[in-house]
């Protein structure tokens, strides 16, 4: 078994695509609308084969600010940027055109190179150093 894909709701489908397929190379499927229900997505493929499935509806709400703690549901998205190297030019990448790091890049107590960024609608994405279960 594996997980077929993940999905996030957003109020601003276009904005969180640009973000994904920019800083993450993911390529963009076709536009799903749904004209009854006003749903509109896209599922973005990665190179590794894993899906992200971005949806917009006109009930969904703006989440509340992040304030650095866990809530239930959600945690993180992990991507894979490849080696220590590319993990901290993804970050600076980040910083530079705005977005929020979180922390890092740096090695954590389970083993883990990695820096948290916040997406444009404040979803933690990781970006990891490869593990190699990760690249299996």
């Amino acid at each position: 078994m594996h997980i077929e894909h993940v999905a996030l709701w957003t109020r601003d489908l276009e904005r969180l695509k640009a973000f994904y397929t920019t800083y993450f190379g993911a390529q963009v499927g076709p536009r799903y609308v749904n004209p009854a229900k006003g749903f509109t997505s896209y599922f973005l493929t990665f190179a590794s084969g894993a899906r992200l499935e971005l949806m917009q509806a006109p009930e969904v709400s703006d989440r509340p600010p992040d304030k650095g703690g866990p809530w239930a549901g959600y945690a993180h998205l992990a991507v894979c940027a490849g080696s220590q190297a590319q993990v901290e030019a993804l970050t600076a990448r980040l910083r530079r055109d705005g977005y929020r790091v979180l922390d890092g890049p740096r090695w954590t107590g389970d083993g883990y190179y990695e820096s948290r960024v916040l997406d444009p609608d404040g979803n933690p994405v990781e970006i990891t150093l490869c593990s190699e279960a990760g690249e299996a």
